[in-house]
């Protein structure tokens, strides 16, 4: 696989980026998490720890790391977890080892978690994380696409609205706020803020040894 972090003619290499992507349910934050791995060979993915039932297409280990409540709480309990949260009824969690031995190999990783994972990852990871949150054009917009996907009930589309509401309050945790109502558009938005933090002074570890060089 190629490395961008590791094949710098330079001879830097760059501290990775926790690229975090979060979005109220149906606002497009899964098709750009996917898009955004095909298009950067070299970004890893944390998958996540969830107590929540498999669905029909799901792979454990791909989608999630599918675990139950006794599991989880363990995890938790030893340190495991970079961030959890407890949402409708389940618990999500970061494993902590994965992400560092991605950080290790020279990736960036690229995180799907809500705004509780993103305050926790960024107060334990500071200026490595770069948080982006993806808003729809308008809640009446939002209800649509959860409705044309006919896979769940009222109740269940009810309770995502309101989540929604709720999510979209944390707006200003965010260091990057985009209305996704265009999808090409949003996702070059995306892809745009990954490649300029990359390129980030804070994060080219080697630089100042470079600059040096220069004034011999």
């Amino acid at each position: 696989m190629p490395n961008r972090l590791l094949e710098d003619p330079h001879g830097f290499k760059p501290r990775g980026v926790l690229f975090v992507l979060s979005s109220p349910s149906g606002a497009g934050k899964s098709t750009i998490a996917k898009r955004l791995l095909r298009e950067e060979p070299d970004l890893g993915v944390s998958v996540s720890a969830t107590t929540r039932p498999m669905r029909p297409g799901e792979e454990d280990g791909r989608d999630y790391r599918f675990v139950d409540l006794e599991t989880f709480r363990r995890m938790r309990e030893a340190g495991e977890f970079l961030e959890w949260a407890h949402v409708f009824n389940h618990r999500y969690g970061t494993p902590k080892a994965p992400v560092d031995e991605m950080l290790a190999a020279g990736q960036d990783v690229l995180f799907d978690i809500d705004w509780q994972g993103a305050q926790q990852l960024y107060q334990l990871r500071g200026g490595d994380v770069v948080r982006v949150f993806i808003l729809p054009p308008s809640m009446e917009e939002l209800r649509r696409r959860l409705t044309g996907r006919n896979t769940d009930t009222l109740e269940v589309i009810n309770a995502r609205m309101d989540r929604a509401e709720r999510e979209v309050s944390h707006w200003d945790g965010y260091d990057y706020v985009i209305v996704n109502d265009d999808a090409e558009s949003c996702f070059e938005k995306v892809h745009t803020i990954l490649k300029a933090e990359r390129l980030k002074r804070s994060r080219q570890t080697g630089l100042i040894g470079f600059i040096r060089g220069l004034n011999k």
